[in-house]
């Protein structure tokens, strides 16, 4: 299937407290994500926004309900197995960056390659290719204290996406950047986007939604509206997928008996023209 399902949350709760101090970030929460999606998810502070994503990207657990990641009940694999599905699917991008200060921009973009086994050359080899896409090459070995704010974010994308992930979670990742920073930012996002890449982004900037292919608005831990802007059949394909499709998509013709050339009649004239 070319945009198949990746992601299902089915009566997804995530609850604090008990009796009366009792409280939910998220109640009997339903959500369907196909891949190569751009979903943009807007709300108000506290209305399960950041907890969404957390529990998407297995950096929190729901207290009810399932989630789904491309065909696997999460909840019943190993938070160490979780771990390993974390780094090598999924992609996450802070608002504040989350760079590590007493580490290299080379250090830090190869750091979640560690998790997926991955030898220090191939890690720090693939950590450059990453940085070059951003146009940070040159700044390999500087720390990210010397850095703007827009670059720190562009560094915290080309980590999120070394590994080569097939899910990218941003919270929030022009909240702290001008409007300079944060279109530069949003254009590397479009460009990730379009190769294929499956998207999740919360974001209180309402322009920034001309991204998306669909916008979710959150209250109250629900979804209270739900709109598409792309039809599922335009989403973008990952180039393997695309591969695949020309490759099936190639016509063979087969010629008709009476025009196929015969091969040992050729043989037999070439033969009698040597002896000439």
């Amino acid at each position: 299937m070319t945009n198949d399902i990746v992601i299902e949350l089915k009566e997804l709760t995530k609850r604090y407290g008990y009796g009366d101090t009792e409280s939910f970030a998220l109640k009997d929460f339903n959500l369907t994500i196909k891949r190569g999606e751009f979903i943009m998810i807007m709300g108000p502070s506290g209305c399960g926004k950041t907890t969404l994503l957390n529990i998407i990207g297995l950096l929190d657990r729901a207290t009810d309900g399932e989630y789904i990641l491309n065909g696997e009940d999460v909840a019943s694999i190993s938070s160490r197995r979780q771990a390993k599905l974390r780094a090598k699917k999924i992609g996450i991008i802070f608002q504040n960056f989350n760079l590590i200060e007493d580490l290299t921009i080379l250090d830090n973009v190869a750091l979640p390659l560690v998790y997926t086994g991955h030898s220090q050359t191939s890690r720090l080899k693939n950590a450059s290719t990453a940085l070059k896409r951003f146009h940070l090459q040159e700044r390999e070995y500087y720390f990210p204290n010397q850095l703007s704010g827009g670059q720190q974010q562009r560094v915290a994308i080309a980590r999120a996406i070394v590994s080569d992930p097939e899910i990218i979670l941003a919270d929030e990742p022009t909240g702290n950047l001008d409007s300079r920073s944060s279109h530069i930012v949003m254009e590397e996002l479009k460009a990730i986007h379009e190769e294929g890449n499956t998207i999740i982004m919360v974001t209180h900037n309402p322009s920034l939604t001309v991204y998306a292919t669909r916008v979710i608005n959150m209250l109250d831990g629900h979804i209270d509206t739900d709109v598409k802007t792309v039809a599922d059949a335009n989403l973008p394909q990952p180039i393997s997928v695309k591969i695949k499709k020309r490759s099936e998509n190639k016509l063979t013709v087969e010629l008709p008996a009476s025009e196929k050339p015969n091969k040992s009649k050729k043989s037999k004239s070439s033969k009698k023209g040597g002896k000439k």
